[in-house]
């Protein structure tokens, strides 16, 4: 009785199918789907509209993810799992950053740039064997995707926000221009890490900020914690008038380099161990006594550098007004400069990018592997530490 059920069933999609415009595409998508289902119900322990005691986590809604195929172009909807992340086991196409590498040859190629330049960079990519029609392919589709994850809704409230900024050589007309390029990851009240914002700049400045988190707050943030940053005024003054009630963190890291540059190269390290210990103290009031502790003894010797230290001490210890937070993350842009240092990485093959496109196609297509990457392993804060610390903050309010 069972088997004759499942016949009728399967009949009854063919049926469906068959009205389709593009049959196998459709097929595809639904059997993909089934998968990630069974997939996913594995993963969570129970089936989906099912309660269970034995629930390992529980799924968050889904994402969408384009997938192109030798048979055409199928639009996924991965289902989101709360702890751990999801990623379908059969998506094993050419990254997306390849992809992007791929079309930064292409568009030098279109600029001008020397055959023999190009040729070389395509030997260092490992794609000689690929056609101008794949090439172009590849450009119209992640042209789509970096601007739907652009310009995608965000979330209403994140705890904390790193912003930075790159600058790379890119080409405009005839003049090669350093460009800045503002990133901004933030970490959402479930604890995971997310991409906001890549926006291409002439210049760091007041204005160029404001414009960037009016466009946050455009795609729906209204409310932030702390900001993570150094001590550029411009961000600061564009914080101050964006998020009221936010609070800005001055990077301990570019803190101390600030502070160093006035101490003599062999008294650096002795003295950086000093500074490194105001940070460390368990609570605000104990890193401010550390700090008169360090004025009072090296205001003589080092005074440029103390009276640095001095000036810029409160906006370093805001860390501290989110207690439960892991202050190892939320005091310095750490994380920031590493994401930014593997990003480098990637664009030091191209030198000079042909245009501010292919440059932004580079950048933001691994910043999107990132992101995926990210929600696949475990929280970067613990959520609980999160919610429990967005209690005590409404509390005082």
């Amino acid at each position: 009785m069972t088997e004759e059920k499942d016949i009728t069933y399967f009949e009854q999609k063919l049926l469906e199918f068959q009205d389709e415009e593009d049959p196998v595409c459709s097929m595809l998508s639904w059997v993909t789907e089934q998968l990630m289902e069974i997939e996913v119900s594995h993963r969570t322990g129970v089936v989906k509209g099912k309660h269970s005691g034995d629930r390992k986590t529980s799924r968050s809604g889904y994402r969408s993810r384009r997938w192109d195929t030798r048979v055409g172009t199928v639009f996924l909807s991965v289902p989101k799992v709360r702890d751990g992340g999801y990623i379908p086991f059969f998506l094993t196409e050419r990254k997306r950053s390849e992809q992007a590498l791929v079309e930064v040859v292409r568009e030098a190629w279109v600029n001008g740039v020397s055959t023999r330049k190009i040729d070389r960079l395509a030997k260092t990519l490992g794609i000689e064997s690929i056609s101008a029609s794949q090439v172009s392919g590849i450009s119209k589709g992640l042209d789509g995707m970096v601007g739907q994850f652009r310009t995608r809704p965000l979330q209403e409230e994140y705890p904390v926000l790193w912003v930075d900024a790159l600058y790379e050589k890119v080409r405009e007309s005839d003049r090669v221009v350093s460009t800045a390029v503002l990133v901004v990851k933030g970490v959402d009240l479930q604890g995971n890490v997310h991409i906001l914002s890549v926006e291409p700049m002439a210049q760091e400045s007041e204005g160029t900020y404001l414009e960037l988190f009016r466009d946050l707050k455009d795609r729906g943030v209204r409310k932030v914690w702390l900001v993570v940053s150094d001590a550029h005024q411009g961000l600061r003054k564009a914080i101050d008038a964006s998020f009221l009630g936010a609070s800005w963190q001055r990077c301990k890291v570019h803190f101390m380099r600030n502070i160093l540059s006035h101490v003599g190269q062999t008294q650096k390290k002795r003295f950086a161990e000093r500074l490194k210990q105001i940070w460390l103290q368990p609570e605000k009031k104990d890193a401010a006594s550390y700090a008169l502790s360090l004025e009072a003894e090296y205001g003589n010797i080092y005074p440029e550098a103390v009276r640095c230290l001095m000036e810029g001490l409160e906006d370093s210890l805001q860390f501290y007004g989110l207690p439960l937070l892991d202050s190892r993350k939320t005091a310095s842009n750490n994380s920031q400069e590493r994401l930014n240092r593997e990003i480098r990485r990637r664009t030091r093959v191209v030198g000079v990018f042909p245009g501010r496109m292919s440059y932004l196609r580079l950048v933001v297509t691994y910043l999107m592997e990132y992101e995926d990457d990210c929600q696949s392993e475990r929280c970067y804060l613990s959520a609980k530490a999160i919610m429990e610390q967005k209690r005590l903050l409404e509390c005082a309010a």
